[in-house]
């Protein structure tokens, strides 16, 4: 007499049997692959430190988010990171860096505790950063992470006007004696986003990190493509000397916490679709996840890495 099988443990041979054969086919033919995965991290208590994000291998750059707060003389103090103690950051952002992990710290985000609204107020932000979070050094000016300085800065720019975000970035390019910030920048995935596109018009962006996820109608959700190349496209266009890369949210993938073993049955149509055409851009850089909570949770940068 034939065995019975349970619904869920066919489903389990049938993930497993696809896993088996992305193996065994290797990924299609791409013109590009870095391997190269950024990551959030920052926005929950419950994601682990800076330095198991660090330790697990799985990350070439780490983005803390956020410096939140800034404009009309006010500025991040590093009160509020979803949790996180400050006390050990500072050490885990030089442990990052001895791995060769790229460590940034993204200014802006959701809330709308910042703006700049004048060009001294870009040139006061620009000294801030400088002396809090970077290379510099000033009497008086607080840094959160002690004399641990991060490699550069991310504009994350959700809300407010555009204005003065192109005079913020020349400002930090020419910190150092002249060997600049390095900077890079995480638009809505919508091209051009009005709200960092003269920042970007600058040329002093090494990288772009297109942000594909979240309401917007070109977000790549459980499998759907719809309007995700197309914009790509504009993007990878519009700056041609400008690495991009393809930003994605774990928790939109479809991909169920814990599913550790199966995780790439979940992430077919990134794999077959969305991949192969982003990856044709010259200037393709490599996949950028948010978050490391979710991340974390659902193992998604184990199976990316491999085809990032």
């Amino acid at each position: 007499m034939a065995s019975r099988r349970c619904p869920r443990h066919v489903a389990l041979l049938a993930a497993l049997a696809f896993v088996s054969c992305l193996a065994a086919a290797g990924p299609p033919v791409r013109a590009k692959q870095t391997n190269k995965v950024t990551v959030f991290w920052g926005r929950n208590k419950d994601e682990g430190s800076l330095r198991e994000a660090c330790d697990t291998g799985l990350y070439t750059t780490v983005i803390i988010a956020f410096y939140s707060v800034f404009g009309h003389g006010r500025y991040w103090r590093g009160d509020d990171l979803s949790g996180h103690s400050l006390r050990g950051v500072g050490a885990d952002i030089k442990h990052c860096q001895s791995r060769g992990i790229l460590v940034l710290l993204s200014i802006g985000g959701g809330g709308h505790g910042y703006s700049l609204p004048s060009s001294q107020s870009a040139a006061d932000v620009a000294d801030h950063l400088w002396n809090a979070h970077l290379g510099g050094r000033r009497r008086g000016v607080h840094r959160p992470f002690g004399d641990a300085a991060v490699d550069g800065i991310d504009f994350y720019i959700d809300n407010g006007a555009p204005d003065h975000y192109d005079e913020l970035a020349r400002r930090l390019a020419r910190k150092g004696k002249g060997k600049g910030v390095r900077l890079t920048a995480s638009p809505r995935c919508g091209c051009p986003d009005e709200r960092v596109d003269r920042a970007l018009q600058t040329g002093l962006f090494e990288r772009i990190h297109v942000r594909f996820y979240g309401d917007d109608k070109c977000s790549f959700k459980n499998g759907s493509t719809w309007g995700v190349v197309e914009e790509w496209n504009k993007w990878t266009a519009r700056y041609p000397t400008t690495e991009v890369h393809l930003g994605l949210a774990a928790a939109e993938s479809g991909v169920p916490d814990g599913a550790q073993g199966t995780v790439a049955v979940y992430l077919k149509y990134l794999y077959y679709l969305l991949l192969p055409e982003v990856q044709k851009a010259r200037n393709y850089g490599g996949v950028v996840v948010w978050d490391r909570y979710s991340d974390k949770r659902t193992g998604y940068s184990g199976v990316v890495k491999g085809w990032a």
